[in-house]
Parts: C-alpha cells; structure tokens; sequence
C-alpha cells in the first residue's frame, strides 16, 4: 500500500489559521502555534459578544428613551405602563429611534401614556 504524505494537508490547515490572524500584532500573524492560540481565543471572544451585544442595546435604547421621556415629565417605567395599559406594542428598537430622532409621534406616545396612567389613578 502507498504511503500517504500529509504536507499539503497541513500547509493548507496553517495557512487557513494564518490567514483569519492576518492584522494581529508581532509573530501573533506570522508564527502558526501564537496564532492558533489567538484565533481561538477571538472566536471565543465573538461568540460571547454576538449574546453580550444584544443585553448592550437594549440598555442603550432604555438609556434613550428614558432621556427623551424624562424632558417630558415622566419615568421610563411609568411611560411603558402607560403604554403597556394603552395596548400599544412598539418594541424598544423603534421607540428609542422615535426618541432619538425627535419625531413628534413620540410625543403623542407621552401625552398618551400619560393619559392612560391619570384615567387610572382616578
């Protein structure tokens, strides 16, 4: 039976590590074993951060809303009340780019939370 050789096999496997290493500092682009090691730890990095990303929006949007909604006299919390008591679903994506971009809809949101919550209250 003929002997296999592997040479091109592993080649072709470092050159593929080298080559997703490529822009990383010193011989962490150039040397096979640092680089392996790097692109391991990258990809761990990313798999978490593709989680960790959407827990950082959300706050981002809340942060927004919250500041558009505080300039008109109301909590975060009260204005999702309002809103959750007035049957309007807008998720936080669209209200914090409503918030953001100063849209006079959102507006109406507000005075319309607000109305929900003081029909209750009384």
């Amino acid at each position: 039976m003929a002997r296999v050789k592997r040479g091109t096999t592993v080649k072709q496997k470092h050159n593929k590590i080298l080559a997703r290493a490529k822009g990383y500092l010193g011989r962490h682009s150039t040397t096979y074993r640092a680089a392996r090691e790097k692109t391991e730890k990258a990809g761990q990095y990313a798999y978490r951060d593709r989680r960790v990303k959407k827990r950082e929006f959300r706050g981002l949007w809340i942060v927004r809303i919250n500041a558009a909604v505080r300039s008109n006299g109301m909590t975060y919390s009260q204005f999702m009340n309002g809103l959750k008591k007035a049957g309007i679903a807008l998720d936080r994506k669209v209200l914090a780019e409503m918030a953001y971009a100063g849209d006079a809809n959102f507006t109406k949101l507000i005075d319309t939370a607000k109305r929900f919550i003081s029909a209750e209250a009384k």
